[in-house]
């Protein structure tokens, strides 16, 4: 451990505090959406419903924290200023609508420790969209510890065949593609969100920034009710299973802290080693469903946390250096892009 370089790994204090909150936090969203699951592995609210409101439970704390120092009128002013801010958040936005919304469809084909090795592909992807998008070359031995975490995912998926009953073709090829679409909706969403933090918002206060997302967050989810049909129902639906359910309540808090704490880590911290804080929280996982919910840990999860915590080791020996927030003059409303108009169309 002694060769871990932590100066660059985490600049301040508290970047350590976001990093272990950011951990903290995801580990209790997939515990607490298979402890609201019921008996045949389904759910008995509608989750699109939680998904939109847990985005306006967002929203309410985004005005509220930054109402502490602002007023109203001054929110309403900065979303008139930077308006085209406001647009480009609606691809995150809209991508992590898709992300949330799996994320219930495939925890319950998935256990969680499952889920969250399946989801470590996104590692790799993420380490090529960052280096197109930050211009960033990643080293070597970086590049070996994206490739052993991906490694570990294989291995635990193993697993399978202690339960291939579960895999049956029609349903193996549909969970597949569902972790597969999750995936590419993490890594560049996240990338895209890191993006916009350092280069067009950099100037912008971080809770204007949340708001500009979770408004289009919730524009994104309501174009899904209304595409459902369900739109018209949405309020008997919450008053009979979402308020009523405490279990569900606490997915809405944990999943709208996680969001702003998820928006501090990309500030000042970056997408490649929120890759490998969500690559930890596998060891925490495994642990904790094997306490709670008595899910079996078998070897080759074992060998699996093992490679996936030596890559985190690797590369805490050579960490990504934080892309810093540009400025620009106080005349203009956005800072000169991280990258020309080309290459944003590759995200």
């Amino acid at each position: 451990m002694g060769h871990v370089n932590w100066q660059e790994l985490f600049p301040s204090r508290w970047s350590v505090v976001i990093f272990i909150a950011y951990m903290t936090l995801f580990i209790n969203q997939g515990i607490l959406v298979t402890w609201s699951q019921s008996k045949k592995n389904s759910y008995e609210y509608d989750t699109v419903t939680v998904v939109t409101l847990t985005e306006v439970l967002k929203l309410v704390l985004s005005v509220a924290f930054y109402c502490r120092n602002h007023s109203i009128l001054s929110l309403i002013q900065e979303i008139r200023k930077y308006k085209r801010v406001l647009l480009l958040y609606m691809v995150p936005a809209s991508l992590y609508c898709l992300y949330n919304n799996l994320a219930f469809v495939n925890l319950a084909a998935f256990d969680p420790t499952t889920y969250y090795l399946l989801l470590q592909f996104r590692v790799v992807v993420t380490g090529i969209v960052f280096q197109v998008v930050f211009k960033k070359q990643l080293s070597t031995k970086q590049w070996i510890s994206l490739v052993l975490l991906t490694f570990g995912c294989m291995v635990k998926h193993l697993d399978m065949n202690y339960g291939i009953h579960i895999f049956q073709n029609w349903h193996f090829s549909l969970n597949a593609l569902f972790i597969f679409v999750q995936t590419l909706c993490s890594c560049l969403a996240g990338v895209y969100n890191e993006y916009l933090l350092k280069g067009h918002g950099a100037k912008i206060d971080i809770f204007v920034q949340n708001v500009f997302m979770y408004i289009d967050s919730i524009f994104c989810n309501v174009a899904v009710l209304i595409g459902q049909g369900s739109l018209a129902e949405i309020f008997s639906q919450t008053n009979q299973s979402i308020f009523t359910q405490p279990k569900v309540l606490l997915i809405m808090v944990n999943n709208a802290a996680g969001g702003i704490i998820t928006s501090f880590f990309l500030q000042s911290l970056n997408s490649i080693l929120k890759t490998f804080a969500s690559a930890l929280e596998l060891v925490f996982t495994a642990i904790l469903c094997w306490i709670l919910f008595n899910i079996p840990v078998y070897l080759n999860t074992v060998l699996a946390i093992v490679i996936v915590s030596y890559s985190v080791l690797l590369y805490s020996q050579n960490p990504v250096q934080n892309a810093h927030p540009k400025s620009c003059p106080d005349n203009q409303s956005d800072v000169e892009p991280l990258v020309s108009p080309k290459e944003v169309e590759l995200v």
